[in-house]
């Protein structure tokens, strides 16, 4: 399992999991408004993670990010760690 500490949103973490064909699984969010991030990580589960990175990017709540934003940068973390790793 992935864990990313956000930054400049109510959720603390995210936490998820990418299997072989890149796919996003067991997306959970640690803090924050707890339907609303259900809600994200059920739309997400399955879906292929570069597609959602684009399809969140720049999505903005209060301050200059926002959760799905996060949940965008932290599968671009994941991928950086993955071609370091």
């Amino acid at each position: 399992m992935f864990t990313y500490s956000t930054k400049g949103t109510c959720s603390r973490q995210i936490l998820f999991d990418v299997d072989e064909s890149n796919a996003l699984h067991n997306v959970r969010f640690i803090g924050g408004c707890g339907g609303n991030l259900q809600g994200i990580a059920r739309l997400v589960e399955g879906q292929n993670i570069d597609d959602i990175q684009k399809l969140l990017a720049g999505i903005r709540c209060k301050g200059n990010t926002s959760c799905p934003d996060q949940l965008s940068k932290a599968i671009a973390e994941y991928k950086s760690t993955k071609e370091n790793g």
